[in-house]
């Protein structure tokens, strides 16, 4: 009789081990795939030339133009009494090639229609304007009309990161 009641508790207990043997696995399974969830890693790329920059104008050092190139690609500039709103497209040169410097595309989607550093007052909007982009240094640009230096026509140095 002990024999019989000694196996009837081993089936009982070995049922019950298996039966909640996937649960306990799945119970498991869900908590490492949580803590994976957790700790997953997000590396976001930003644009070198996000930031706030601002450049002098010539005969008027009193007056400074900024281009404020911020997240999701739009650009806010600010020039005199004129501010424009828009979108910008930068593409790095290929393997930081000096060959081929990067290029920027700007489109001015909105535009104040007031008087600018230069004292001009001209609707831009709707207007877009390809630059090539000379790095001097982390802090220091130049806006170029082609991909040649000599092409260079505005310096802007870096106001914010």
């Amino acid at each position: 009789m002990k024999k019989t009641l000694l196996i009837s508790l081993l089936v009982c207990a070995s049922n019950l081990v298996f039966a909640e043997s996937p649960t306990a696995k799945s119970a498991a399974t869900t908590q490492a795939t949580a803590t994976l969830a957790a700790n997953t890693i997000r590396i976001s790329t930003r644009p070198e030339i996000l930031g706030l920059w601002g450049m002098e104008i010539p005969n008027n050092k009193k007056c400074v133009e900024y281009y404020n190139f911020r997240g999701g690609n739009e650009v806010v500039v600010n020039s005199g009494k004129e501010w424009s709103a828009g979108l910008y497209d930068y593409q790095p040169s290929p393997d930081n090639s000096k060959d081929k410097p990067p290029a920027l595309i700007m489109q001015i989607k909105y535009e104040n229609n007031e008087a600018d550093c230069s004292g001009r007052q001209e609707n831009q909007a709707g207007e877009v304007s390809q630059y090539f982009v000379r790095w001097k240094n982390n802090n220091t640009i130049n806006f170029c009309a082609s991909e040649k230096e000599e092409q260079c026509f505005a310096t802007l140095n870096r106001v914010l990161p």
